[in-house]
């Protein structure tokens, strides 16, 4: 299938990659130079601009940073709705549940299918074609759109109509960063107890304090030789991008009314995180941050 590939970040470029890997026709796309300069590497095909990058593509996918981003992107006299007619649009942004729907509802209004398709996974997975697509948008968008994110995915699910696949996301990230800063807790108590952290995690994997924060990306160095606590906490998924997430649940939770105490002291407390200069870290060294923190001290 010939695709255009617009974003090739941290995520988009090794996204854009596996596609091309799979035997698509992908033409890639980025503001940034070093962007592109990885995406030829890899045996991508630069395109000279974003209206060549959507030129007689059957599909597009793109992978930006915000809300704002991806409104730009779609819309307008020269936006990707007006430049891609009869294209599959697919968004793969985690981006705010409003602009997901309002993109989806002016490209609906064209005659085009678009999902709103968020990933989780982070760049590890990204690189692995291990991701998981959380996919709002119609049946017939979905069908059309499997094929291609079955090549830069392990599991891909139809969460529902447009925005269904970003509320999802939210929903799923506001946990994991509720479970990760428990988990982080438990173990800067159980270094004060004098508790091994070793034998914390023996237990706790087959207890219930079992979590994914917890056996798949433990936050202290030591249990999990692969996690990011022992790579001085190099990012798989940075604190920042931990932040946006709950700071994009709790935007919704307001619109929506919904109650989420737990969610918004989380985004209070990776908030402080990331004041802190931690921002670039991965998510997980919230465990040095809480561990080097005095008794009481109000964040």
């Amino acid at each position: 299938m010939r695709v255009g590939f617009i974003g090739l970040g941290n995520m988009g470029l090794p996204m854009a990659l596996n596609l091309v890997r799979a035997g698509h026709d992908v033409a890639g796309w980025d503001l940034q130079a070093t962007a592109m300069q990885g995406f030829a590497a890899g045996g991508g095909r630069c395109a000279g601009d974003m209206a060549d990058a959507l030129d007689g593509a059957a599909a597009v996918v793109t992978m930006l940073p915000a809300g704002t981003h991806v409104r730009t992107a779609y819309l307008g006299a020269a936006g990707i709705i007006a430049a891609a007619p009869g294209a599959l649009l697919i968004d793969a942004s985690t981006i705010d549940v409003a602009t997901a729907r309002a993109v989806a509802a002016a490209a609906a209004a064209a005659g085009l299918d678009m999902l709103d398709a968020p990933v989780s996974g982070g760049v590890a997975g990204a690189a692995a074609a291990t991701l998981t697509f959380m996919v709002g948008g119609s049946a017939a968008g979905f069908a059309r759109a499997e094929p291609l994110l079955r090549a830069m995915s392990k599991n891909v699910v139809h969460a529902g109509a447009a925005g269904a696949g970003q509320a999802a996301k939210i929903c799923n990230n506001m946990m994991l960063g509720i479970n990760m800063l428990a988990t982080a807790e438990a173990f800067v108590l159980a270094d004060r107890l004098g508790l091994d952290r070793q034998k914390l995690f023996d237990i706790a994997r087959v207890s219930s304090g079992q979590s994914w924060a917890l056996s798949s990306y433990c936050p202290v160095p030591g249990p999990l030789p692969g996690s990011p606590a022992n790579r001085d906490y190099a990012p798989g998924f940075a604190a920042a991008l931990m932040l946006k997430d709950l700071s994009l649940a709790q935007q919704a939770a307001a619109e929506s009314g919904a109650a989420t105490p737990l969610g918004a002291a989380a985004a209070q407390l990776y908030q402080a995180l990331v004041a802190a200069g931690q921002g670039g870290r991965d998510f997980s060294a919230v465990f040095p941050w809480l561990a080097a923190m005095p008794r009481g001290e109000v964040v």
